[in-house]
């Protein structure tokens, strides 16, 4: 069967977030799918399959790291629209049923991809204890971002605090369901994003994830509020760095980015049945 390896929230290969992408006819057990997204070994594999004609979405799609399956992924949704769309397997708006719901995957005229998503709903939470020293800044804001994705985001003084972190990703893991999002206001907007991020996932296997779409639900809701504009531009400063556009609609977050496909290739492991 095939299997792809797409890069996410970029328009250059080697940045961005890669994702596995895997079309199927059905899903096999869920032991086959974590197998496979170890192997990738990846912050996310995705695997797709089609549904029947006149339901309220078109493709069943679910997402695994390499230890556990995920309710929520924004880079592994773009990844999986980017291949139905290059393959032809699904021309315009696709609709996802997920654990998170029906999730509308939109293609846009310059060739990027927008997200239609939960809004996080955010919780202002006292800082627990240890977490100053375990992310190795002060924070000054700390949020709970909902169910969806679990993590804790914090604010911190500046964008060069956040790119300096180098945090204890053990000592991260007990203050959150999946992890830290960490995040400042851009020095300057000018170079085109307006806030600053860094994701750190050691619940789910993933130490710092490159850049992720599902961490937007919250960053873009945080920042239009005070920065004052529905429409921002994110740029998730990890080592292989990626830019993701957002814009508040209420309850939904728009999420937009590009795509490439990096690798098309063939996975020759035993498959079970009914695979494509």
């Amino acid at each position: 069967m095939r299997i792809r390896i797409v890069d996410a929230f970029t328009d250059r290969p080697f940045a961005g977030n890669p994702a596995g992408v895997l079309l199927l006819d059905a899903f096999p057990d869920d032991a086959w799918l974590q197998n496979v997204a170890k192997e990738v070994n990846h912050a996310e594999t995705a695997f797709a399959h089609r549904l029947p004609d006149g339901g309220e979405a078109d493709w069943a799609l679910r997402w695994f790291t390499p230890t556990t399956e995920v309710a929520l992924c924004g880079h592994a949704t773009l990844a999986a629209a980017h291949v139905l769309r290059g393959t032809g397997a699904h021309e315009g708006p696709v609709r996802f049923a997920t654990r998170s719901g029906v999730l509308v995957a939109t293609p846009d005229a310059d060739g990027s991809i927008t997200l239609d998503f939960p809004t996080a709903p955010l919780t202002p939470v006292e800082l627990p204890d240890g977490v100053a020293e375990a992310l190795g800044a002060e924070p000054l804001a700390t949020l709970d971002t909902g169910p969806n994705t679990g993590d804790l985001l914090v604010e911190v003084a500046d964008e060069k605090t956040v790119r300096g972190l180098a945090p204890d990703h053990k000592a991260l893991a007990r203050y959150s369901a999946r992890g830290i999002i960490a995040t400042a206001r851009a020095e300057d907007p000018s170079r085109g994003y307006d806030f600053v991020s860094r994701c750190f996932f050691p619940n789910v296997g993933i130490d710092e994830d490159p850049v992720t779409g599902s961490a937007h639900t919250a960053l873009a809701p945080f920042w239009s509020e005070r920065l004052g504009r529905p429409g921002l531009t994110g740029l998730q400063a990890s080592p292989r760095s990626g830019l993701v556009r957002t814009e508040v609609r209420g309850d939904r977050t728009l999420l937009t980015g590009h795509a490439v496909t990096v690798i098309d290739g063939e996975l020759l492991a035993q498959q079970p049945s009914g695979l494509a």
